[in-house]
């Protein structure tokens, strides 16, 4: 179940009594993942996992990875998205206890390393990645133009209402920013630089894409992957390569460690790998380690140099 909150987060929580009830559903956006009713990736238990990620991780972690994951190994998940780097701020500020932390920008855990970060991260895996483009509402009145413009000049039409995140709390709104700002200056296009800091046109990571889905946007900066999991058609940013670069880890001092573990090797594994090529990650295989200190129980899905 997920609860939204005023600010566009989303909170969901796994229901343990009702597993049994769901799992004949959970097989259905997994199909072509491969899903079965037991996971060999990932060891079972019981007790919560409480996982932070990155808002554009949203469609995967509701609907596919952590319903699986619950199903798979009997823990029971708790969810809470945002910006990574609003996430990294409030787990500095101990507003939420974590076990597991997804980013999608390795330079937000580097906020949380060390005593001037403290201490929540020694380690992260990098396991995915997913470009940065423009995704529109096919029924927008601007879909044919953003289908047959070049998207720095389709996006400032009079009228055409654009949606992207904050960058001082997300790194995808750091990305469009940066594109929109490139544009502007070598295409000479002050209108384009005048978007770039209409905070008008910001909203949270979470609320993107059903924004757009729901005609409130004509169009928006999204990643790849979250568009591809939206079913939101696209078009990329000719001239521009930014991307998410996510990253896993278990945080220092987390509550629940054995179920956190369970969940990286799930994420990590055949069933969790599966499912991120299906909505069209760029899987980094095998995924890369930064730090030191990743637990025994993860050597198999993150060996380290």
């Amino acid at each position: 179940m997920m609860i939204s909150h005023g600010s566009g987060r989303a909170r969901w929580f796994g229901s343990m009594p009702r597993k049994a009830a769901v799992a004949g559903l959970l097989c259905i956006p997994l199909a072509a993942a491969g899903c079965s009713s037991s996971s060999s990736s990932s060891a079972t238990g019981s007790g919560p996992v409480n996982v932070l990620y990155a808002g554009s991780l949203v469609n995967l972690m509701q609907k596919q990875v952590g319903p699986a994951f619950q199903t798979a190994t009997g823990y029971s998940v708790t969810g809470f998205s945002a910006g990574s780097k609003d996430l990294a701020a409030e787990i500095k500020g101990k507003v939420h206890q974590g076990d597991v932390f997804i980013s999608a920008s390795p330079k937000v855990n580097a906020t949380l390393e060390g005593a001037p970060g403290g201490n929540w991260v020694s380690w992260y895996g990098t396991f995915a990645t997913s470009a940065l483009v423009i995704g529109y509402n096919p029924k927008s009145k601007f879909a044919s133009d953003l289908k047959t413009m070049p998207w720095y000049k389709a996006i400032t039409e009079p009228g055409l209402k654009l949606g992207f995140t904050d960058p001082a709390t997300d790194p995808k709104g750091v990305l469009a920013v940066q594109a929109m700002t490139d544009f502007a200056t070598s295409k000479n296009l002050p209108t384009l630089k005048a978007l770039s800091t209409n905070k008008s046109d910001i909203f949270p990571e979470e609320s993107l894409v059903g924004r757009l889905q729901a005609g409130q946007l004509d169009a928006g900066f999204f990643y790849t992957a979250e568009a591809t999991a939206a079913s939101i058609p696209t078009v990329p940013l000719a001239g521009e390569d930014l991307k998410a670069t996510y990253t896993i880890t278990v945080l220092n001092k987390a509550p629940h460690e054995a179920g956190a573990e369970a969940f990286v090797s799930y994420l990590l594994g055949a069933d969790g790998q599966a499912a991120l090529k299906q909505d069209g990650f760029v899987l980094v295989s095998p995924p890369t380690v930064t730090g030191s200190g990743v637990p025994s129980a993860l050597q198999s899905v993150l060996p380290q140099q």
